[in-house]
């Protein structure tokens, strides 16, 4: 499929949007790729090993194979993995051959058996005694015929071959795809096996935890380019309906995404953000750490198929187990139930449908604002929400939008907003505001920031918009061609949403966010990766490559050292924000009385010295306002670069600056911030945004943008028109 969702930061990255190219192969002989967006089903609830909720047509929890003598050992109900039908070797792992005997309690019953992935039919292969042997891996699917009829449920066991015998501290989690090669932007089918450390540590020879079948497929926009591949991960019955499974501990669900720390090199700032918002009240996806092993090829799984740390992270969804909203149905159109809930997002430069249009000024409208739950959105919910946002939108680009009764207070969880600005403006995340910037709406309720996500391009990690700098505020970036939204830009201008934001920030650097807690944070999250993130930059030694792909990072020799950067950045954006007159300094309130009481009587005593007079100057007048401006490409690759524009206020202050030049070699502006960029043919204006146009006296201001070309990036000569 074409991947148009791969268009991002660089124009490296955005030649990947002009490639058409199929990101997998075809399926495999017996195998089965479908939509990212396909099947969601309901099926029959068992009882998993925690209480959590798993279905009875699937695999569940199950046992393994360690070699061809048996390591395994442990006592685990057949039924629940297997349906009617009794597997002689539980799922998990081998070497070299793994003999299968099957059987079953259904009377006068004839097995049928698949090794392909396919369900059996009555046309299948029937099972006639003798051990099945299996030297590659292999999903034995199996089926009790009566008369011809499939009778009784059906049952699964997966055989991964393996030669690897590696020893871990961290859960250990495989992914098999029956030799199917990397899967595109579709879902693949895979077997997924969990190992934990019940014992300290744990190994691919040791009995899983958890076996299911399952589909993936590679997700993320900028992260998809990295060879620490992301993925989404979809667990499934033997039905292909979605099961839900309580994978590494956490709540049973069926949709999972495993994130490939891999600019983020101290591996921890997703986890630490979302620790963080759960306790700040916000909602964010709970995680779990576990090293992954993901076998493409029709080999065994080896040393090789190690991918490093990665991130296991619940999907945004509208679940019990999620967030729990109100459900809506294809039939609630009529209040109240159109109401809620829903979940939405602005993802800049990669909405997919359905989007949300906005109607009013353009200078002012949202755009990229893309419906995630419910799936699918009927036109009369779409009206309904398009029609509710549009009109807290008006409303809060109106006179009286600070208004305490019929402001935004009434359409917002305040709340939210306040703690979500904190999050965005205390990491910096690169694409704060703009992308992944989800928000949600239950049954008659307000507007709510989060869940929170994407935060791999945080505390230090990027460098575009100026996200990597510990001072400025990440709120003011804008983006070229068009910001998503302003709805934080809007509220900063009520001083009592101000107020609210700097209470919290100061009440919570006297708790959560003061430095101790903030260490303390970041030492409970590494304490158990120490021995991990050897392996994992063992595989991937990218600790002092300074650019990775487009981006900017850290360099360190160690891990250790990359944790001490963020800790260190962190540190320094805290006392940044202390300094600020916004959070900084005592809260304000309206005065209750005038501040000054004017005189109640007129001065009775005239003055006993005559004025001065004064002579006309003898200085030349004061010089007009006049800026220069200075260009300079930060970063280059193949196709693409980034660029700085500097501009100087001459020798008196000016209130605003025009910057104009033009390119000489077809180069091309993509992305801009700091600034307002149009473009006529190659002559490129730009203009101050509305925070950075007064420069006193020899001051300065930059802004950037992402650009194209071919053939010669030569510098052109700027030009500076002050006002």
């Amino acid at each position: 499929m074409t991947v148009r969702r791969l268009v991002y930061y660089a124009v490296g990255i955005l030649a990947a949007a002009a490639i058409g190219a199929d990101l997998g192969p075809s399926s495999a002989p017996g195998t089965a790729t479908r939509p990212a967006s396909a099947a969601t089903g309901d099926s029959t609830a068992r009882t998993g090993p925690d209480g959590a909720a798993g279905t009875a047509a699937g695999i569940g929890t199950g046992a393994g194979v360690a070699d061809a003598a048996r390591a395994g050992g442990a006592d685990l109900t057949s039924a629940d993995l297997a349906g009617d039908i009794t597997f002689s070797v539980p799922s998990g792992t081998f070497v070299g051959e793994v003999s299968v005997s099957l059987g079953t309690t259904i009377p006068g019953a004839v097995i049928r058996y698949t090794t392909d992935g396919r369900p059996p039919t009555a046309s299948s292969p029937s099972y006639a005694g003798t051990p099945l042997r299996f030297t590659r891996t292999t999903q034995l699917r199996a089926q009790a015929y009566v008369d011809g009829t499939a009778t009784g449920a059906p049952g699964t066991a997966i055989y991964v071959a393996r030669a690897v015998e590696t020893s871990h501290d961290l859960p250990v989690l495989l992914l098999d795809a029956y030799g199917q090669g990397a899967p595109g932007r579709e879902y693949v089918d895979t077997a997924v096996m969990e190992f934990q450390p019940t014992t300290g540590t744990t190994s691919l020879a040791a009995s899983p935890s958890l076996v299911s079948r399952a589909g993936f497929h590679l997700r993320g926009n900028s992260s998809a380019m990295f060879p620490k591949v992301p993925y989404r991960l979809e667990l499934r019955d033997n039905t292909d309906d979605d099961l839900d499974l309580p994978l590494l501990g956490m709540p049973a669900d069926s949709d999972w995404v495993l994130r490939g720390p891999y600019t983020d090199k101290a591996l921890i700032r997703d986890a630490f953000v979302y620790g963080l918002g759960r306790d700040l009240g916000l909602h964010a996806p709970r995680f779990a750490f576990a090293e992954v092993y993901v076998n493409l090829d029709d080999q065994p799984v080896s040393a090789d198929d190690y991918q490093g740390v990665y991130l296991i992270v619940e999907t945004i969804k509208n679940s019990k187990n999620r967030l729990d909203l109100k459900q809506l149905d294809e039939d609630d159109v009529t209040l109240p139930k159109i109401t809620g809930g829903y979940i939405f997002k602005f993802e800049w430069m990669a909405a997919e449908e359905p989007t949300l249009p906005c109607t009013g000024p353009a200078q002012t409208c949202w755009n990229y604002l893309e419906v995630v739950d419910p799936d699918p959105l009927n036109s009369a919910q779409r009206e309904w929400l398009t029609q509710h946002i549009q009109q807290f939108h008006d409303m809060l680009h109106s006179p009286g939008f600070a208004d305490p009764v019929t402001g935004y207070p009434a359409w917002i969880d305040v709340d939210s907003f306040v703690n979500h600005m904190i999050i965005y403006e205390l990491s910096r995340e690169m694409d704060a505001y703009v992308r992944s910037a989800h928000f949600y709406k239950d049954r008659d309720g307000k507007i709510t920031a989060g869940p929170l996500w994407d935060y791999d391009l945080s505390f230090g990690v990027g460098g575009f918009f100026n996200n990597n700098q510990t001072s400025g505020w990440q709120y003011q970036q804008t983006r070229f061609p068009a910001s998503p939204n302003d709805w934080f830009q809007r509220l900063v201008q009520d001083p009592a949403f101000v107020n609210r934001v700097k209470a919290r920030w100061q009440q919570l650097r006297q708790g959560l966010l003061s430095n101790a807690q903030l260490q303390a944070r970041i030492d409970s999250l590494t304490a158990p990766l120490t021995a991990a993130a050897e392996r994992n930059f063992a595989k991937w030694p990218v600790l002092s490559t300074p650019i990775l792909g487009p981006f900017i990072t850290p360099t360190a020799a160690t891990w250790s050292g990359q944790v001490q950067y963020m800790r260190d950045w962190m540190f320094e954006r805290a006392a940044w924000l202390d300094s600020t007159a916004a959070w900084g300094g005592p809260t304000t309130t309206p005065p209750t009385t005038p501040p000054t009481t004017p005189p109640t009587t007129p001065p009775t005593t005239p003055p006993t010295t005559p004025p001065v007079t004064t002579t006309p100057p003898t200085t030349p007048p004061v010089p007009g306002p006049s800026c220069t401006a200075s260009y300079s490409i930060v970063n280059q690759w193949p196709g693409g670069f980034q660029a700085n524009v500097q501009v100087t206020a001459g020798s008196a202050a000016i209130n605003g600056w025009r910057v104009t030049w033009t390119f000489a070699n077809g180069q091309t502006i993509a992305q801009a911030w700091d600034a307002t960029v149009t473009t006529s043919g190659a002559t490129v204006t730009a203009t101050n945004a509305a925070y950075n146009g007064a420069l006193a006296a020899g001051a300065s201001t930059t802004f950037g943008f992402l650009g194209s070309w071919t053939g010669t990036n030569s510098p052109p000569t700027p030009t500076c028109t002050a006002s």
